[in-house]
């Protein structure tokens, strides 16, 4: 009796997830421009979406803002975490208290606080000011995935890697930096997603003639979504669902448990 509750209540969680994105999907194939009834099965709106030259262009600014936003907050958000492990105990803890700040911040609070910030700086609105809030947003998001992979560092081995003639540098990138890499990389992603999904602050940021995906979603919502909408959200959805299902697949974790488990030559 229990097992069956289980199932039934695990059912009912993947109901709820995922039912309105199954929904989604089969409007895409649906031949009326209507959602109240099916008009049959087409894929004319998967070729009319690839010629329509405002979906493409959104799609292509959310996919360049993503990643040069993650990108960059990546390599400030490393530097960061560097700078804040050399720190002592107190003053990393008041500077992580800052850095969480804007992300239990309101989204709302932070895109008119950088509206205000690039009107009193005189920038004109557009696609650098939502590159720079995205950085500006993402910039936690990368500390908080880097700074635990940075307290399990022994410094030791970076101090024996200098001792050993090495350059900060090379010891830094042949040492450190291959002990973080899973942090930065987890990093980025969340920074990549983050920026990917994000529409309050970039409402706010953005000028006119720039959308990204989700304010061209906000505005066809006021004259009616096109059925073209769904057919590039069923694509981004497969997308992503196969990313997943390749990295499950990956045999890396295997092989490495596997070299851990082979003893040293000599």
């Amino acid at each position: 009796m229990r097992n069956t509750l289980r199932k039934i209540y695990i059912a009912l969680i993947f109901l709820f997830l995922y039912a309105p994105i199954l929904t989604l999907i089969v409007l895409s194939f649906n031949d009326s421009r209507t959602r109240a009834k099916w008009g049959g099965f087409t894929t004319r709106w998967y070729l009319s979406m690839f010629r329509n030259q405002a979906i493409l262009q959104a799609l292509t600014n959310t996919l360049i803002i993503a990643f040069l936003s993650a990108l960059i907050a990546t390599v400030i958000g490393t530097v960061a975490c560097i700078s804040m492990q050399m720190m002592k105990r107190g003053s990393r803890a008041v500077i992580m208290g800052i850095t969480n700040i804007p992300m239990l911040n309101a989204d709302i609070v932070t895109g008119i606080s950088l509206m205000l910030l690039f009107i009193t700086l005189g920038l004109r609105f557009g696609f650098m000011t939502i590159l720079l809030s995205h950085i500006t947003f993402n910039i936690p998001y990368v500390i908080l995935s880097v700074m635990p992979r940075m307290k399990q560092l022994n410094p030791s081995v970076y101090e024996a890697a200098l001792d050993l003639g090495a350059s900060h540098i090379q010891a830094f990138f042949k040492v450190v930096f291959p002990d973080i890499l899973p942090g930065v990389l987890s990093g980025f992603l969340m920074a990549f997603t983050m920026s990917l999904d994000d529409f309050i602050i970039t409402h706010f940021t953005k000028g006119p003639g720039v959308d990204t995906l989700s304010t061209k979603i906000y505005t066809e919502v006021k004259k009616g979504i096109k059925p073209e909408m769904y057919a590039l959200s069923t694509l981004i959805f497969v997308t992503v669902l196969l990313l997943l299902i390749l990295v499950n697949k990956t045999p890396s974790g295997k092989s490495t448990e596997k070299r851990k488990l082979q003893p040293a030559k000599q």
